[in-house]
């Protein structure tokens, strides 16, 4: 997929026909926008860039998932096997993109899946059929174009030839298959080098925000010298896999913190 964002206005189209197409309930998304509003009144202006799973050629899921329900496709889909998910999150914490949720337990629909992780499928049911995925048929500016990057002849692998693209956190070495246009023309992803080159100031913040929100993100390892020493580590490790499994635990209603 080719995301142009000198075209995308930030019209929202994507989010609600994904919404729509997969009945996904509220507070889950399987694309969404980020957004961001830049400069001073009156020249001030909004930059927005979709998100949804890249699709990765050499996805970090797959190899973190112990049940084998996120799976390669042979056409390149990173897909979900509900069947098989047992709501560990394993994924969602190895995701670099944070592309992924876990469906509630509570749905208006009860027959459809609960307590697994879902995320984008680029509409493979849709692809498989011959049409495009629901966000880019939606898209009111044409903004999104889906393709097979192998077809030489194809819009997609085309564009890739002739613009400028760059992908989100290539420093994972994921190959990431969502290119976008104009995100190094001041787009609103951040530049690689704040991941490798945070200030102390913003690492604090960070060891602090995961030190206060303890169970949203089981895996969060607090960074610092004496917290990643070999004792540091196993030590939030086993901490981690504490609270996790209480957390499963009240998930059954055996156990209550409250």
């Amino acid at each position: 997929m080719v995301i142009d964002l000198r075209r995308c206005n930030g019209c929202g189209a994507c989010t609600m026909a994904c919404k729509v197409e997969f009945d996904l309930p509220l507070g889950v998304w399987r694309i969404w926008l980020k957004e961001e509003n830049r400069g001073e009144f009156p020249n001030v202006k909004k930059v927005v860039m979709p998100t949804l799973c890249n699709h990765c050629d050499y996805p970090i899921c797959v190899r973190n998932c112990p049940t084998e329900a996120t799976f390669k496709h042979a056409d390149g889909f990173v897909l979900q096997r509900p069947n098989r998910c047992i709501g560990c999150r394993a994924c969602i914490m190895s995701c670099p993109y944070n592309a992924r949720h876990l469906l509630p337990a509570d749905r208006t629909d009860m027959d459809k899946p609960t307590t697994v992780t879902d995320k984008c499928s680029f509409c493979v049911h849709r692809v498989s059929r011959g049409l495009a995925p629901a966000c880019v048929a939606s898209c009111t500016a044409r903004a999104m174009i889906f393709g097979d990057v192998n077809d030489p002849q194809s819009e997609v692998a085309i564009l890739l030839k002739k613009e400028n693209v760059s992908v989100l956190r290539p420093d994972m070495g994921t190959a990431p298959q969502v290119y976008y246009i104009g995100l190094d023309q001041g787009g609103v992803a951040d530049p690689v080098s704040c991941y490798k080159d945070r200030s102390a100031a913003l690492k604090n913040d960070y060891n602090e925000y995961k030190r206060n929100h303890k169970g949203l993100s089981f895996g969060d390892i607090v960074e610092g010298e004496q917290e990643t020493s070999a004792w540091g580590f196993t030590r939030q490790v086993v901490g981690h896999m504490k609270d996790f499994m209480v957390d499963i635990l009240e998930k059954l209603k055996i156990v209550s913190r409250h």
